[in-house]
């Protein structure tokens, strides 16, 4: 059994482990001079694999997805994926948030290890092989620095990612050779990314690049606690980026999108308002904020930011108001950053062309996984898990195939 792999992204190469060890010959072929390269990018800051909650709420972080990847988690679920890093000799273990890392906090330790036993398993790597579709006879084309050749596998996984970061290798080129198939694809789309907000010429020079630390913000019904980031053009970070797929929606849909953000969320309203009432004396309102509330620079100089969009005038309002306003800064979004600064998309090819076993139902012989199907779903290590678990299903979906064929 000659099987392709085109992608060396987690759910390719996770594909090609299952393949190899069902005995099939496995060849991988990634446009890049080195494989791995957004996974790499994943764990500069911590390789966050998966998650330690119950799989029944770990499995609700898909969304309208969860019911197409609900078997292929179930089939390979956090706790697989932790025996299978540990098997590797880098072991786990779970943060203070539930999610988990292996010791080494860092991907390459792990990428080495995996590429050695993928290695040993007979799997090859061809790198520097763009793929560029089909022929017209059903071939795969990849243009290689030799010029073009085609090959003609007994069966193909495609794991091409999405079009995050493409200078890492993903970048969408895909699409084309797909939707000439007759596939449909839903449009990719940013996901988990930062947003755009029309923040003055003085707020924007002073707190670019700072941090707000402990806020919650909330949008739709949805509250979120963490942390988020000032940018030039507007803010990012973990709270923003578990809520923006109905942010993304909201904007595209309708221009523009109001969050509002507390600034002191652990503080009860009446214990606020307690200190906001404090007599003021001859502070100036960033001293008297700093000091009676505990805000920071960066999120005293946001307060001031909304107020004065807002038309409002911080010094005239009542301790009730101005408590009530901390904890619910107004922010407008004007826009969604690029995709390419995203980290992740959404979009990709509808779940309704693929059978149970990731194969293209209009193409048989071809199986998709990964962040090309249409799922998205926050940071937190939802998006590891989903790119290896599908990439184990299509790898045990193309024995399936095979071995009936």
């Amino acid at each position: 059994m000659d099987v392709a792999v085109i992608g060396a992204g987690p759910a390719g190469l996770m594909a090609a482990e299952v393949l190899a060890a069902g005995g099939a010959r496995v060849t991988v072929y990634e446009r890049m001079p080195s494989v791995g390269r957004k996974f790499l990018l994943a764990g500069r800051g911590g390789l966050n694999l998966t998650h330690s909650e119950p799989l029944d709420h770990f499995l609700q972080r898909y969304r309208e997805a969860m019911p197409h990847l609900r078997p292929a988690i179930e089939a390979f679920p956090p706790e697989a994926l932790r025996a299978w890093s540990e098997g590797l000799g880098q072991s786990t273990f779970v943060g203070s948030s539930g999610r988990v890392f292996p010791q080494a906090m860092k991907a390459s330790p792990l990428l080495r290890a995996w590429l050695r036993r993928l290695d040993q398993s007979g799997v090859r790597l061809a790198l520097r092989h763009r793929w560029r579709g089909w022929s017209t006879t059903g071939e795969l084309q990849f243009e290689t620095p030799e010029g073009l050749i085609s090959l003609k596998p007994d069966a193909t996984v495609v794991a091409l990612g999405g079009a995050s970061w493409p200078k890492l290798g993903a970048d969408g080129g895909w699409i084309d050779s797909f939707k000439a198939r007759g596939i449909e694809i839903a449009p990719l789309r940013p996901a988990n990314s930062g947003f755009r907000a029309a923040w003055s010429d003085l707020f924007r020079d002073r707190f670019e690049g700072q941090p707000l630390k402990g806020v919650a913000l909330s949008f739709g019904g949805e509250t979120m606690r963490g942390e988020v980031t000032i940018t030039r053009s507007g803010i990012e970070g973990g709270a923003i980026y578990a809520l923006s797929a109905p942010l993304r929606d909201a904007v595209l849909a309708h221009g523009a999108a109001l969050v509002h953000l507390a600034l002191r969320p652990d503080l009860a309203a009446s214990d606020l308002t307690a200190r906001v009432g404090r007599p003021r004396l001859k502070q100036s309102m960033s001293t008297y904020l700093r000091k009676a509330a505990g805000l920071s620079p960066v999120a005293i100089g946001l307060l001031q930011e909304a107020a004065i969009a807002e038309g409002l005038n911080l010094f005239a309002m009542t301790p009730e108001t101005l408590a009530a306003f901390i904890n619910a800064v107004p922010v407008r979004l004007t826009g969604v950053a690029p995709i390419e600064r995203a980290i992740s998309t959404a979009g990709g090819i509808s779940f309704g062309e693929i059978d149970p076993h990731f194969m293209l139902r209009k193409l048989p012989r071809v199986f998709v996984a990964g962040e090309m199907l249409d799922w998205e779903a926050p940071t937190g290590g939802y998006l590891l898990q989903a790119c290896f678990a599908t990439g184990a299903a299509a790898g045990r979906g193309v024995l399936k195939y095979l071995d009936v064929a």
